[in-house]
């Protein structure tokens, strides 16, 4: 597909940039590196204010159009996953056990481009706020910007996600208005109980047989008191008890996930995941203490904002390369605590037939780099002008 000149250049500059995020991955709020180099990139595309240490490291860059307007904010994450990486690439990550396994350094690359390039031509109404930010996988992020004031300093009216996923064909967009995303909440129930020697059971209360109850249990919550039109999901990731083959343990630990796109439905999941794991441990003679860490909720995209995103797209791929009604998906991105604050739109870019996102062979796809650049560029040029 064609792109400007100028756009097309950017696009391998902004690949070099993207490697080198990609071989010096950071995680959660830690992303000084990474910070550091897109404060030092905006500063020298001459950005008219440069903010960092929002949100703990999160980085804010502004620029201004020629002429007034409203001020709009794009938002493309800084951090990695703890995984390691086994793709091979000559760029991979120098540091064990972490990795860009979600794309991120190839986000953070796209809003790069379209920073430099906005910069340089000022051809557009009003600012735009350039929000990159950390701790996107499972540290609320979003939410420590927007606690730290991002919408107090600045005065940005509606904000804007995009996201790269593998699978769907590579250039393709695709999104929905209301919920895109599911919450995503994670649990932990620690059960204690009275452990001694395996072969005298009726001296013990058995943590063990409550843990296996409460796991079989907890999956009715899904299957027999959710609304079958409304989705949820509720997973157990982890088991953790005992240590010897003749020893019963004094305390066990379950710990999982559970998503949801409705507030109720994800009310009523965290309510009888409760209720039934003290329940059963009660009547087992054991204890069950349950500990909820709400990450985030369903990330809901703004119609008229979807709307106006898919028409963007369709202006640079042509309609039968722009989805607007695709299933909802039960991941989740802290995004929503953005558009907790501002309407706007969160949209997917088709990554090609490559490895899953979280998979120790996955890579983002350079080939998406110009289009990121030019969607985000065009997104705004046509903000200045949307009476949204």
């Amino acid at each position: 597909m064609p792109f400007n000149n100028r756009i097309a250049d950017l696009a391998h500059e902004a690949a070099a940039w993207r490697h080198d995020f990609h071989a010096h991955p950071e995680v959660l709020y830690e992303v000084h590196r990474t910070a550091a180099r897109i404060s030092e990139l905006l500063t020298g595309f001459g950005v008219d204010e440069v903010a960092t240490g929002i949100g703990v490291t999160g980085v804010v860059g502004i620029v201004h159009g020629n002429r007034p307007g409203k001020t709009i904010g794009l938002r493309a994450e800084m951090d990695a996953l703890p995984m390691t990486e086994a793709t091979g690439l000559p760029y991979a990550s120098t540091y064990p056990g972490r990795m860009h396994a979600c794309g991120h350094d190839g986000h953070a690359a796209m809003l790069l481009g379209a920073a430099k390039f906005l910069s340089e031509t000022r051809d557009f109404a009003g600012s735009v706020a350039l929000i990159f930010q950390p701790a996107e996988e499972g540290g609320a992020g979003g939410r420590a910007m927007a606690e730290d004031g991002l919408f107090q300093r600045w005065p940005i009216e509606e904000v804007y996600a995009l996201h790269n996923m593998p699978g769907v064909p590579e250039g393709h967009f695709i999104t929905r208005p209301n919920a895109i995303l599911a919450s995503a909440d994670t649990f932990d129930i620690v059960i204690e109980g009275k452990g001694g020697h395996a072969a005298w059971p009726h001296t013990i209360a058995d943590v063990i047989v409550a843990a296996g109850q409460i796991i079989a249990a907890l999956q009715t919550i899904v299957s027999r008191e959710t609304d079958p039109l409304k989705s949820a999901v509720l997973s157990l990731t982890r088991l953790e008890g005992g240590s010897a083959y003749n020893v019963m343990p004094d305390s066990a630990r379950l710990s999982g996930t559970f998503r949801a796109l409705d507030t109720g439905v994800r009310d009523r999941v965290e309510k009888r995941l409760v209720e039934i794991s003290e329940g059963i441990a009660a009547a087992l003679n054991v204890r069950a203490t349950v500990t909820i860490d709400r990450i985030c909720g369903a990330v809901a995209n703004d119609p008229s904002r979807t709307a106006f995103c898919a028409d963007v797209a369709t202006a640079l791929v042509g309609a039968e390369k722009v989805t607007t009604d695709m299933d909802p998906l039960m991941g989740g991105d802290d995004f929503c605590y953005l558009l907790d604050h501002r309407p706007g739109s969160y949209v997917f870019v088709g990554n090609g037939d490559t490895a899953a996102l979280h998979t120790v062979q996955y890579d983002f796809n350079d080939r998406l780099i110009p289009l990121g650049v030019a969607y985000w560029v065009r997104l705004v040029q046509a903000a200045s002008s949307s009476s949204l």
